[in-house]
């Protein structure tokens, strides 16, 4: 007749016990960008230069998951839900790199970051551009996550209704095949499909509004030029999927360089990750060690 007042008496003795773990959990934070839309991100590891990792079109700070554990093992590390995608707001009407720029700045603001480096991948890369243009005194470097490929060409209107027409008429069956040209054979054939099945789940709103804004990326000049004026690291870590023009690049920024990672595909940092890391450590130490400079 006394069971049950023990077991209830263990209950509440195993809860105190699991209490402090629970305490201890980090949620991910909030912040609002600059025209009110919540901007969800996460912080892990501790270390200066603060890294921001920063994710591409239609996908979130997931993508991400294999650069985390490595890098928070000596620097503060930032993943973002630019608004639109994760865990961030959806009431933008307009979804341009500015705009996902100004989220970048609000979530370093908040974490009141006095000395980042921009990690962007794919329309990543963008987004790092318009950031570093909105907060030049604390950037150090970026490091574009294949991409970056050529700032000398810009596509026409009439070439970008080529690209973002079919995702209007249908999102799901024109994207799907579009994600799935962004892999090479080797790629692990469990992450292509998660990962085609994850950006065809994407608001097709979002979607296509960042889509016709990355590809007329109506701030690159101007971004461009920030940087050159300062002098700020930019280095792409980019597949042979396509070429990159490192001389062109140099001609728009002369402290553009790449390293280009044979055999791999659009989404390296997620199929490759060792190699990946280790050549992100690699620039990373070249980004600092300039700084120092």
């Amino acid at each position: 007749m006394h069971r049950l007042p023990l077991l209830l008496s263990g209950m509440i003795a195993w809860l105190f016990l699991i209490a402090p773990a629970q305490a201890d959990t980090v949620w991910p934070r909030t912040v609002s960008s600059a025209d009110g839309v919540p901007i969800a991100y996460e912080v892990s590891g501790s270390g200066e230069p603060t890294l921001v990792f920063i994710h591409g079109w239609s996908c979130d700070g997931r993508y991400w998951r294999a650069q985390v554990p490595h890098f928070s093992e000596n620097h503060r590390i930032i993943t973002i839900d630019l608004a639109g995608h994760g865990h961030s707001g959806l009431q933008r009407e307009d979804y341009s790199m500015t705009a996902f720029g100004e989220d970048v700045r609000a979530v370093v603001e908040d974490v009141d970051a006095e000395q980042v480096i921009l990690i962007g991948h794919s329309m990543g890369g963008a987004v790092s551009l318009a950031a570093a243009a909105l907060m030049p005194d604390r950037v150090l470097g970026l490091v574009g996550v294949d991409t970056f490929q050529d700032f000398t060409q810009s596509p026409s209107p009439e070439e970008i209704e080529v690209w973002v027409g079919p995702l209007r008429a249908d999102f799901v069956a024109a994207a799907a095949p579009f994600v799935a040209s962004m892999f090479v054979e080797a790629t692990d054939a469990a992450l292509r499909d998660w990962v085609i099945a994850d950006m065809t789940a994407a608001p097709p709103e979002v979607a296509i509004s960042a889509m016709e804004n990355l590809l007329g990326f109506s701030g690159i000049d101007k971004a461009l030029d920030t940087l050159g004026q300062l002098e700020v690291p930019v280095i792409a870590i980019n597949a042979d999927l396509w070429p990159t023009n490192i001389e062109g690049n140099r001609k728009r920024l002369p402290s553009f360089e790449a390293v280009i990672m044979p055999g791999t595909d659009h989404f390296l940092h997620m199929a490759e990750p060792q190699a990946f890391n280790a050549e992100l450590a690699r620039v990373l130490a070249e980004i600092m060690a300039a700084t120092d400079d």
